[in-house]
C-alpha cells in the first residue's frame, strides 16, 4: 500500500523543517505534503525548500480542515499524519507507526510519546486518542463525517468513529518524541488562549 505523509502546520516555521526531514528520510513514504493552515508566518516558505508538496489555504479552517484539504490531495491507500511542532522524530518512529496498518493488522495506528518531555508524555499517557501522530487508511479516513469543522477535535472524531466500527487502534509507543507547547511558541498570554480554544474544540467534538 502506498503511503502519503500529510503535516497539517499553522504558524510552525522554526519546527516544520525538522519534521519535513525526518519524513524524507522514510523510504516507505510515496508522498509528503505539507498544508500551510492560513499561517502568517514563514511556513509554507520554509516547506518549500524541500522537495514537498505544499498546499497553502488562503485563510484557517483549523486543523480537521488542514488534514481533510491534505487527504484531499492524495491517491495513496494510507495516510501518515504528524503534527508540525514535533521534536526528535526520526524514520524509525514513522516505521514503527505505520507497521501495524501496512502489515493489514488495523485501520488505525496512535502514537504515543514516551521518554520525551514530561508535560507531553503525561498527556498522551492520559488522553491518547489526541495524539495527533496517527496512520489510518484512507477509505477509513474518508467515511468519517464533518471532519472539515472539527477543528482541533479532529483527533477524538478519528478516534470515536474507529471505535464505534469495531476498529481496533494499535498505540505506538515514540520514545523521545516531543512537541513545542503552544506557550513556549506563542508566549504565555496567546498560548492559553489557543490552547483553550483547542480544549473548546475537543469538548464540542465529543458532543457529537
Amino acid at each position: 500500500m502506498r503511503v502519503a505523509a500529510i503535516v497539517p502546520a499553522y504558524n510552525e516555521e522554526q519546527t516544520i523543517g525538522p519534521v519535513i526531514e525526518a519524513l524524507l528520510e522514510c523510504r516507505r513514504l510515496e508522498e509528503i505534503i505539507v498544508v500551510s493552515d492560513g499561517s502568517d508566518d514563514r511556513t509554507a516558505e520554509v516547506a518549500r525548500r524541500y522537495p514537498v508538496k505544499v498546499l497553502e489555504l488562503e485563510q484557517n479552517v483549523g486543523k480537521g480542515g488542514a488534514m481533510k484539504a491534505g487527504a484531499n490531495e492524495t491517491n495513496c491507500e494510507v495516510l501518515l499524519f504528524v503534527d508540525a511542532d514535533l521534536v526528535g522524530l526520526h524514520t524509525e518512529h514513522i516505521e514503527a507507526l505505520l507497521e501495524p496498518v501496512l502489515s493489514g493488522r488495523t485501520a488505525m495506528s496512535i502514537g504515543v510519546f514516551s521518554e520525551g518531555r514530561r508535560s507531553t508524555d503525561l498527556a498522551q499517557k492520559l488522553a491518547p486518542a489526541l495524539s495527533g501522530q496517527r496512520a489510518v487508511r484512507k477509505d477509513l479516513f474518508d467515511q468519517v463525517p464533518n471532519l472539515e469543522h472539527s477543528g482541533y477535535g479532529v483527533e477524538i472524531a478519528l478516534t470515536q468513529y474507529a471505535e464505534r466500527h469495531n476498529v481496533e487502534i494499535v498505540r505506538v509507543p515514540l520514545p523521545t518524541v516531543s512537541q513545542v507547547m503552544k506557550e513556549e511558541k506563542r508566549g504565555l498570554v496567546e498560548g492559553m488562549r489557543a490552547r483553550l480554544k483547542m480544549y473548546w474544540e475537543i469538548v464540542r467534538s465529543l458532543r457529537i
